[in-house]
């Protein structure tokens, strides 16, 4: 009964911020017609954005009352407008001073170029006639029931009260239920906006990703210079020494030739280690697992790794998740303070899912250092998101998943296969869904016009004259019902599968 009780108190709130919706359709209908009739142009985006205001709370409702989340539908918004060579801002052909109105038009054309925005209004001027023909409908019935029997019949009140009110809670859920799913509708997101937002998301990991190998490749530049290539110089000076040295002082030139072997072998080492820092060589002969567990050997805090993959990552995702957890590793021995570390390295749904916990001192913050942020920038490159929990005192676990790591068994190109609830219905409208169209449907219509005597098996012509026609449209309305829904059905399912594997896995850890 409590739960009947707060489905009917929700439909009222709802229904009274229905109410305010009129309100706010007729400020953003004067705002839209001076706008585009008068010319104010500047009266559009706050329009849109009080309507946005009003869709995200719809949003988080549909989410937390009616259990349907709505994700944001919105493309992503237009990235800062950058000076030119010559520190004037460009905007199509014009040239500004400052970044003002190319930021201001740019957004314009965001705003009005979105569907999303549309949609939302769409939503706004239909949302007071939906909540009262849904939510609000059978406590509105409840209500003329009881005023009917209170002008009729007083005596019989108590029990159309009962009634009433058991008919209207019961309803309620189910009708509820009809909202959400309208409000899914509506306010979910396109392929459109989620398409764009891949693609940014895309343009800005690859903008990162060729920064981090840019600042890679400096790096190598200079450890070369600074380290075996100056001991290579310095070797070809000595050995220059050396061939001076040998006819008038052997002893000298040989302990100069001492001096270069040390040196070769100095060079050798770091160049080694160069080429470790680029690729372990571990890492391309025995894979991740192995390559992590080598690395912790060499750490010196008391490191315990836990493997369980079926199969190997690509090349690019074991460097990129190898590189991560060494840099994870590091901060735990340079700031942490940690004495043990735990490394934990598993698949979670063609997921590479990797999970590193130190007993430090805690209080790591991706904002604050420039590790994790470069770990970031290494994972953004293949959709991956790394969450970090280190309140003060410890412990610090770093969590990172790399969706789509790992080889799927079944192709990108197979269809997704249908719930077997989803498969029955399917098969039943597409099953019977000729019966009320042709012959209880259109062929009737067709009896019905000649005004033919046969009146065979054709249910409606058995009907009293006022209740022909509407049970021939009813049937026509039910056959092509069924057909819809025979087609919609795997289309939408294909479409939720599809938004599934475009969006990427989020992880949420509390700090």
């Amino acid at each position: 009964m409590k739960t009947y009780a707060v489905t009917a108190g929700r439909a009222l709130a709802l229904g009274a911020m229905a109410l305010l919706d009129t309100v706010l359709v007729v400020v953003t209908l004067a705002a839209f017609v001076l706008a585009f009739g008068l010319g104010m142009v500047f009266m559009f985006p706050p329009a849109a954005q009080l309507i946005r205001h009003r869709t995200a709370l719809a949003r988080r409702l549909n989410g937390t009352w009616l259990g349907t989340a709505v994700p944001v539908p919105y493309l992503p918004p237009p990235l800062p407008t950058r000076p030119q060579p010559d520190g004037w801002y460009r905007h199509e052909r014009q040239l500004y001073k400052t970044p003002r109105w190319p930021d201001w038009n740019n957004r314009w054309k965001w705003i009005v170029g979105d569907p999303a925005t549309w949609r939302d209004g769409l939503w706004l001027y239909l949302n007071p006639v939906v909540v009262c023909a849904l939510p609000l409908l059978p406590l509105t019935l409840a209500g003329c029931a009881v005023l009917a029997a209170w002008s009729a019949a007083p005596a019989v009140l108590p029990l159309v009260l009962a009634f009433a009110s058991a008919g209207a809670l019961a309803a309620t859920p189910r009708l509820l239920r009809g909202y959400a799913w309208w409000n899914h509708q509506l306010l979910s997101p396109t392929d459109k906006s989620v398409l764009a937002a891949r693609i940014q998301r895309l343009d800005q990991a690859r903008l990162a990703t060729v920064d981090s190998q840019a600042s890679e490749l400096r790096r190598i530049e200079r450890d070369l210079h600074d380290g075996a290539q100056a001991r290579l110089v310095a070797m070809g000076m000595t050995l220059g020494a050396v061939e001076e040295l040998m006819d008038k002082d052997p002893a000298a030139a040989k302990a100069l030739l001492a001096k270069v072997r040390e040196a070769s072998s100095t060079a050798l080492v770091e160049l080694r280690d160069l080429v470790k820092g680029i690729h372990p060589p571990v890492l391309a002969e025995r894979g991740l697992g192995d390559a992590v567990r080598a690395l912790a050997l060499d750490s010196p805090l008391k490191v315990t790794v836990t493997v369980d993959l079926d199969t190997r990552p690509d090349s690019p995702v074991e460097s990129a998740a190898y590189f991560s957890i060494s840099e994870l590793l590091t901060n735990a021995t340079r700031h942490g303070g940690a004495e043990r570390v735990w490394i934990d390295i598993s698949s979670n749904d063609h997921a590479l899912r990797v999970v590193v916990t130190d007993d430090g001192s805690g209080g790591a913050d991706p904002a604050l250092g420039t590790g994790l942020r470069g770990i970031e920038r290494r994972l953004a490159a293949f959709d991956g998101v790394l969450a970090v929990s280190s309140p003060r005192g410890g412990p610090t676990t770093a969590t990172f998943d790399l969706p789509n790591a790992l080889p799927r068994e079944k192709g990108p190109d197979c269809a997704p296969s249908l719930p077997r609830g989803k498969a029955a219905v399917v098969g039943i409208c597409w099953g019977i869904g000729w019966l009320p169209l042709f012959p209880q449907g259109l062929v009737t219509m067709v009896m019905k016009i000649i005004d033919t005597d046969n009146r065979s098996w054709f249910l409606a012509l058995y009907l009293p004259e006022a209740l022909q026609w509407p049970l021939i449209v009813f049937n026509i309305l039910l056959g092509l019902s069924m057909y819809a829904a025979g087609m919609l059905i795997p289309v939408m399912h294909a479409r939720q599968q599809r938004l599934a594997e475009v969006l990427p896995a989020r992880l949420w850890l509390g700090r």
